[in-house]
């Protein structure tokens, strides 16, 4: 997977169109924790795990192509 860095976290907060209090109730840990890993991209990576996790959930994956990044996973339709 991965590595989650601080944009890529934005990136995938805006695909949802989550607040920094979305993604920290989503990911069961603190608003501080998102707003400091957001701002100085220091968290455990238990907290990253619990990150990706919760954008997982809603289909959005953390990308490392040229750049760090996010994008909506597509669903494949069920028969």
């Amino acid at each position: 997977m991965a590595e989650l860095t601080p944009e890529a976290n934005r990136a995938a907060r805006a695909i949802l169109r989550w607040s920094v209090r979305d993604l920290a109730e989503n990911a069961g840990i603190a608003f501080s924790t998102v707003h400091r890993f957001e701002s100085t991209g220091t968290a455990t990576e238990s907290t990253k795990e619990k990150i990706k996790a919760a954008f997982a959930a809603h289909h959005v994956e953390i990308t490392n192509g040229d750049y760090t990044g996010a994008r909506l996973r597509l669903q494949k339709p069920t028969s």
